[in-house]
């Protein structure tokens, strides 16, 4: 299963359709049946995705005596070596096992007694080899024992060298240009652009680079079960699927140049300098004469009181500069539940997002392209 934040879950469900998959979605992850080289093809390639995880088994379980019975019967010896390090993380909600600690050491012991028995082996397990990090949640008396293949989360691309105050998410960057149907032929803006992030992302999706490219992930020490080469089998089929060639205009403009220079070094170090643009400029100083253009923005949100008629001055600022601008679309995610009102017009369609553990909106104005 690939696990995704609250309201993404469609989109992973869509990355994984488009992949070859067959999906289910559910809240928080998408189930699809694959061998270990779709776990290494969608760790690289799923832009919106948090973690790619195996599920091992599931089962309803009311006592600790039936935890213990369904997770030992489990062929744990398939996954896991003689030698595996398998810390086990819990969590519990609207079940009579809500005592995490005591979950995980009843799993942990399971697991233990099971390899012991297969291994012919009396005394501890060594634990010494690679990690195979495993999870047991508990939901309403249902249990679901997982496997963690990615390691880092998959938001963690390797190119952001530095951060502002209030950075998003690599994903959820991508999420957001996603949602916005950009082509990579058109014009694409991102007014408030801290750190790079969401032209980053742009301009990873309008070359075709899969954003896990370049990075590594838990599973590809597994020996027991990813062949050797595979993964760079996995990885130069992703590269030659990337269209390099691609011309793209893609700005990113923010009112402090020190942002401005950290955008520039994270984009350097994704390797796209010459794909972005990025200008040190206020909201209000910005005009173009160009159409059929995208903007999406993550502007500050004026969660604090003495930040908030400076924020909502901005929505102002962006409602009297964008309005006119028909042929383009814009979509601006904030937490401020009232950004249409400072904005001037009601959007097109508003969508429910979680930016972190913070509910936010994604207010989205659609243009009207001209041919």
């Amino acid at each position: 299963m690939a696990t995704a934040a609250a309201g993404i879950e469609a989109l992973v469900g869509k990355e994984l359709r488009r992949l070859g998959y067959q999906t289910r979605v559910e809240n928080g992850r998408i189930r699809f049946d694959g061998n270990m080289k779709d776990i290494l093809t969608t760790n690289i390639w799923l832009r919106t995705a948090d973690r790619v995880k195996i599920i091992v088994g599931e089962f309803d379980a009311r006592t600790f005596d039936e935890l213990f019975d369904q997770t030992e019967a489990l062929a744990w010896d398939q996954f896991l070596p003689i030698d595996a390090q398998f810390p086990v993380e819990g969590r519990s909600h609207h079940s009579q096992l809500h005592n995490v600690p005591s979950v995980q050491a009843i799993v942990k012991k399971a697991i233990v007694q099971k390899m012991q028995a297969v291994y012919h082996r009396r005394t501890n397990l060594p634990e010494t080899g690679a990690l195979y990090p495993l999870e047991v949640a508990i939901n309403k008396d249902h249990v679901l024992l997982t496997l963690d293949t990615t390691g880092d989360s998959l938001f963690k691309r390797g190119y952001r060298q530095e951060k502002g105050g209030a950075p998003l998410k690599e994903n959820m960057a991508a999420a957001l240009v996603l949602l916005a149907h950009w082509f990579p032929d058109n014009p694409f803006v991102d007014p408030v652009c801290g750190s790079g992030t969401i032209p980053i992302e742009a301009a990873l999706i309008g070359h075709n680079i899969a954003p896990g490219v370049n990075r590594h992930f838990t599973c590809e020490r597994w020996v027991n079960l990813v062949p050797e080469g595979l993964a760079d089998e996995v990885r130069d089929e992703a590269d030659d699927q990337a269209d390099y060639d691609v011309k793209l205009d893609i700005h990113g403009y923010d009112i402090d140049q020190n942002m401005v220079d950290i955008a520039r070094r994270n984009c350097q170090a994704a390797g796209l300098t010459h794909d972005i643009t990025f200008k040190q400029l206020a909201v209000k100083d910005w005009h173009t004469d160009q159409i059929n253009g995208v903007i999406v923005a993550n502007p500050p949100y004026g969660e604090r009181l003495s930040d908030r008629e400076t924020v909502r001055e901005l929505y102002r600022q962006m409602g009297q500069l964008y309005r006119p601008l028909t042929t383009w679309s814009k979509y601006i995610l904030t937490a401020d539940l009232e950004f249409e009102k400072f904005y001037g017009e009601p959007a097109t369609k508003r969508r429910k997002l979680y930016n972190g553990a913070l509910r936010t909106d994604l207010f989205q104005y659609w243009g009207h392209k001209k041919r």
